[in-house]
């Protein structure tokens, strides 16, 4: 048996092959051009003219073409495998860049937006996401799959965070150079594209099973049932996380605060480092508490931290909050991304990462609520929350669904779900009876006490209807 290199024994878990560096160490070079550019991108379109509502139209273009073509990664697998199609979304980045170095009208940009590989915030949202995750899932031990996927979080967050450095390049050229702060960002686009040849080099090695092995990849079957429940949960989280994407984040501190874009990327260098500690602090504590107990408990003090920062007008004080939050609020992502791949079957890993990756943040598709003069912004950062806040207390009827350590699709459902669901409706509708009765927060929680009542009821248990709450 060949012994590995000391570094890799550092880097990565024992049990990764080359499949899985590759896709890491491609991670990393994507994100250094995701993290400036979700600074840059909200200050280029201004400078080109644009008001705050069509960078939130073109934010939402970003997301919702990302979400079509993730959708789509399923049958892509199915079809070419992982290697070919990550390759054509390598061109597609390279193009994405070009795209927006060498067109300025709004339709066009908007059409390169809704196609293209950009990622409004440094964590990734694009057709890789999925891709890679159903890759790095068969490239590693069951016993290493945590592990593996946290350090695919942490190589992004970390290089995300240079990235954002990054950002005061332009700032940099216009002082020194004395080229116009258009033309600088502009070059910043290029480089964007240069890194997605970059990517393409270090895809073009992939193991490309297809070629060599016979592989069943299939849609949706023995697992469904739990798929599209934790699908759901996801969507709420995605729903509230779409309005905190980082490109509308920089927009409101740019706004709010007056601030220059190198400070700003300096505040988000420091936020993508905390939770790039968060990704790293996530293995010992699933380890020690359980994948579930991990995802909700870090999750709800990281959004009492943000629902805070609307009502708070002190500078300082909103950034110690945002680290606060970056520490804690990104804990879920590896054990949840680890928890999804454990409890399917290998051949439906593919179709589940298509779905899984759709029901990444969205939540940004209302740009015209986008107006930073009358502080939207800060009522849809607070609203935004409480809606992540209820997802994570919902996460919790995911306890009834056991992990499968090898691969397996067999659930077990238990009747403790019944006593989480009543929780959980006990919960709603208390924070319920303390929201004004004719809010948006107020309606929505007693819908969700209602969907809590009756799900999952074990038979032979009575209604939860004939119960007081």
């Amino acid at each position: 048996m060949r012994r590995e290199e000391p570094w890799n024994l550092r880097l990565f878990p024992e049990s990764a092959n080359a499949d899985a560096r590759r896709l890491v160490w491609a991670r990393s070079l994507r994100a250094i051009g995701d993290g400036y550019v979700s600074v840059l991108l909200p200050a280029y379109l201004i400078l080109l003219g644009y008001h705050s509502v069509d960078v939130g139209v073109l934010t939402t273009a970003t997301l919702a073409g990302s979400a079509a073509l993730v959708l789509l990664s399923g049958r892509m697998v199915a079809r070419w495998g992982h290697r070919r199609p990550l390759l054509a979304a390598s061109a597609l980045m390279i193009a994405t860049g070009l795209g927006f170095a060498g067109i300025h009208d709004f339709w066009p940009l908007l059409v390169v937006a809704f196609v293209g590989t950009m990622n409004p915030s440094s964590g990734d949202v694009s057709l890789f996401l999925p891709l890679e995750q159903s890759l790095l899932s068969r490239s590693v031990d069951a016993t290493d799959r945590t592990a593996l996927f946290a350090r695919y979080s942490v190589a992004g967050s970390v290089m995300g965070a240079i990235g954002t450095l990054l950002a005061a390049t332009p700032t940099i050229l216009t002082g020194r150079l004395g080229v116009s702060p258009i033309v600088a960002i502009e070059a910043m686009f290029v480089l964007y594209a240069a890194i997605g040849s970059g990517a393409a080099a270090l895809y073009w090695d992939l193991s490309d099973r297809r070629r060599s092995v016979p592989e069943v990849i299939r849609p949706l079957g023995p697992s469904r049932g739990i798929v599209y429940r934790l699908i759901a949960l996801f969507m709420v989280d995605a729903f509230g996380g779409g309005f905190l994407v980082q490109t509308i984040m920089a927009l409101w501190l740019l706004e709010s605060f007056h601030l220059p874009v190198v400070t700003t990327a300096t505040i988000f260098f420091w936020t993508n480092l905390l939770a790039a500690a968060s990704y790293l602090a996530a293995v010992p504590l699933a380890r020690r508490f359980g994948l579930i107990n991990t995802m909700v408990f870090t999750h709800l003090p990281s959004s009492l931290c943000l629902i805070a920062i609307p009502f708070i007008s002190n500078l300082s004080v909103v950034i110690a909050f945002l680290l606060v939050r970056s520490l804690l609020s990104q804990m879920d992502v590896p054990t949840r991304t680890s928890y999804v791949m454990a409890v399917v079957t290998p051949e439906e890993r593919p179709a589940v990462a298509s779905f899984t990756g759709a029901a990444q943040p969205r939540g940004s598709d209302q740009p015209g609520d986008c107006r930073l003069s009358d502080h939207t912004v800060e009522l849809r950062l607070a609203a935004s929350d409480r809606r992540r806040a209820e997802d994570r207390l919902r996460s919790d009827a995911a306890r009834n669904v056991s992990p499968c350590p090898a691969a397996g699709g067999a659930q077990s459902q238990s009747l403790e779900v019944f006593g989480t669901r009543r929780r959980l409706a006990v919960t709603c509708c208390l924070a319920a009876r303390a929201a004004p009765s004719t809010s948006w927060a107020s309606i929505a929680l007693r819908i969700a006490r209602c969907s809590c009542r009756d799900f999952c009821r074990p038979p032979g248990l009575p209604s939860p209807r004939s119960l007081k709450i």
